[in-house]
């Protein structure tokens, strides 16, 4: 498993969850992104779409949903 830079965004509203993983990317090859918001669900993979970043998991647990994405940079 690749190393992974957490993001805890429970407790803020879209698109604060999304704009934090793209700042995070920026700099990081895989992010762990944990969000309460429901739009996350539609969000999140809206924006690895766009931007060719990879969505390597998307799963609910709980009350929250936890998302693994992966940059589309070439390594």
């Amino acid at each position: 498993m690749p190393m992974s830079l957490l993001i805890d965004a429970r407790g803020h509203r879209c698109p604060v969850p999304t704009l934090k993983l793209r700042r995070a990317l920026e700099t990081q090859g895989h992010v762990t992104l944990l969000a309460d918001d429901p739009m996350a669900q539609i969000d999140v993979p809206h924006f690895c779409n766009q931007n060719n970043h990879v969505l390597e998991r998307a799963e609910a647990d709980g009350a929250h949903w936890i998302f693994e994405v992966r940059t589309g940079r070439s390594a």
